[in-house]
């Protein structure tokens, strides 16, 4: 077989010198039929090696057979089925070789996005990093919204994956980020937006005051909203890697300050910077609501003697003149409010660990005055305590008269013996 080189030189000599096979047979020192053969193939020479096969061939008809009832059987119990005692590497590519021949296609399409129409919704788990409370670091979700046609990004990080805070947290970023409300959230299986295409109650509500619509994905169908995945996993390796964080609160500043310069990049899927296609993204959205929606967690008890309400987990102190009354609860991000009757008797910032008693001193002072003062109305006063008026004491023949009672003479013992 010639080279490549030879190749293209015996071409250019017949094409470009004219020269005749016997003469370039003769200056390049190859046979003429060579020569012949360069000039009747259609393509460069190529060195193609028959396969020397492999020792996994002998197996193939098994496979195929088990493949064909189970085209998803993985390719450890298949090594167990047909008795595989060699690399697992080799079984694997030829598992992988033939599955396509037995599992059913599953193609993806391309969605072609339009302004405003849709928002991807996910929760992002960064690591353990974000300390809470004295030596105790957790790991919150942030919720991740991108609308689809900018490729805009908006995040903030929640206490919690409940509906409330699910909620307030996608008010926050609407209302903050895209200045309007799409025409489609797209979420996932999330239990805290609804399981099973089945909306919670909170769900419904809030989209119904936006006008907007909540769709949800299959299971495992990352597809779906593969823009907000490639957002997560674009925050796991730009965002998260050298950072600290004392606090929920620094861990937003932190996101809030990056996140422009992140919407700033060039998109390979769109060729433009989300930042400059956010505003023709929000011009085809709805307007926000003039009344906010419902959203975080609200309740409504009475207050025990113990003048602690549980809100999310923790246990945050209520001033105790209020107790005995109904109370109401107001939960967002960053506060727990109390009020009866329309006041205020409680205002604590939220604690993002679990199993915590937030205490006002204030609250604690006010019942020591009120326990101080109920003991000392209840105490009885020591010493005799003289009557205010004199009570006539009645002589008892006058109730044998009223009920007719006739009693004998007391007899003498004597008498009796």
């Amino acid at each position: 077989m010639i080279s490549v080189e030879d190749w293209a030189e015996i071409r250019r000599l017949h094409k470009s010198e004219k020269m005749a096979i016997k003469a370039i047979a003769r200056q390049l020192g190859v046979a003429r039929n060579t020569v012949r053969a360069a000039l009747s193939s259609d393509g460069p020479p190529k060195y193609e090696r028959a396969p020397a096969g492999s020792v996994v061939d002998a197996f193939e008809p098994q496979i195929r057979a088990l493949l064909s009832r189970t085209p998803t059987m993985p390719a450890t119990v298949i090594a167990e089925r047909i008795g595989w005692t060699r690399s697992a590497s080799v079984l694997r590519a030829k598992v992988a070789e033939l599955r396509p021949l037995f599992a059913p296609p599953d193609p993806a399409d391309r969605t072609e996005y339009q302004p405003g129409e849709i928002v991807q919704c996910d929760l992002w788990f960064p690591p353990k990093i974000v300390r809470v409370a004295a030596d105790v670091w957790t790991a919150p979700p942030v919720l991740t919204m991108v609308a689809a046609w900018s490729g805009f990004i908006a995040a903030v990080l929640l206490p919690s994956r409940t509906t409330g805070d699910l909620l307030a947290g996608m008010w926050q970023l609407l209302s903050g980020s895209f200045g309007g409300v799409p025409k489609t959230l797209v979420w996932d299986n999330e239990s805290g937006i609804g399981q099973h295409r089945r909306l919670t109650v909170a769900a419904r509500a809030f989209a119904g005051t936006l006008g907007t619509r909540i769709f949800q994905t299959r299971p495992r169908d990352p597809e779906a909203k593969g823009v907000v995945e490639r957002a997560n996993g674009f925050l796991q390796t730009s965002f998260l890697p050298g950072r600290e964080f004392g606090s929920p609160a620094e861990f937003n500043t932190q996101l809030a300050a990056w996140l422009p310069k992140a919407n700033q990049r060039l998109l390979r899927r769109t060729g433009a910077r989300p930042a400059d296609r956010l505003a023709a993204d929000a011009a085809a959205m709805g307007v926000l609501p003039p009344v906010p929606p419902a959203v975080g967690f609200t309740d409504r008890i009475r207050l025990g003697r113990d003048y602690y309400v549980r809100v999310m987990g923790n246990d945050y102190s209520v001033d105790p003149a209020a107790i005995g009354r109904f109370v109401d609860i107001t939960c967002d991000l960053e506060h727990v409010t109390v009020s009866c009757a329309g006041t205020v008797v409680a205002e604590h910032e939220r604690c993002w660990d679990l199993r915590r008693t937030i205490t006002d001193p204030a609250h604690v002072a006010a019942a020591k005055q009120l326990r101080a003062a109920f003991q000392s109305r209840n105490t009885p006063t020591t010493g005799r305590v003289e009557p205010s008026h004199q009570v006539g004491m009645r002589s008892l023949s006058d109730y044998d008269a009223l009920f007719n009672l006739n009693t004998a003479p007391a007899q003498s013992v004597k008498e009796v013996a």
